[in-house]
């Protein structure tokens, strides 16, 4: 099967549209959470509370990059810049916050850090396929 997949072109587009579009939800989706459900405010609190340091420049940063990022990895725009940035940002996240807690979300651990930086890291090596914005972008450093 994985020979079948590496030789055909529609099902490796496929799987990296698949991927960078749900990748890039969720990264939007949590960049929105920051910024409006748990607010700047909260999210600069809970990330001090965390540990992290400088957490009232940390946290719009992050913030930012989640929802700009997410939603350029799903029109894949800049697909390999972005998401470099976010794979190194759950890296920040794993490391600093969620390691200790072990592997198990419901106990702050790192299981959803490692699959969204783990997505992004594959994005970041395979680019953005062919149903991208990268694809109109002369000299473009995509695949």
């Amino acid at each position: 099967m994985m020979e079948t997949v590496t030789k055909s072109p529609a099902l490796t587009t496929a799987a990296q549209t698949m991927l960078r579009v749900v990748i890039g939800f969720l990264f939007a989706a949590h960049g929105w959470q920051k910024y409006f459900q748990l607010t700047l405010d909260g999210t600069t609190a809970a990330f001090g509370q965390m540990g992290v340091p400088a957490a009232g420049i940390v946290a719009p940063v992050v913030a930012t990059l989640e929802i700009a990022g997410g939603i350029a990895l799903v029109l894949g725009v800049l697909t390999r810049i972005f998401a470099v940035l976010l794979t190194v940002n759950m890296l920040g996240a794993l490391f600093m916050i969620h390691a200790a807690a072990g592997v198990f979300i419901e106990a702050g651990g790192f299981e959803l850090g490692l699959a969204l930086g783990a997505g992004a890291a594959a994005i970041a090596l395979l680019g953005s396929g062919r149903i991208s914005m990268d694809r109109f972008i002369p000299g473009r450093i995509a695949a």
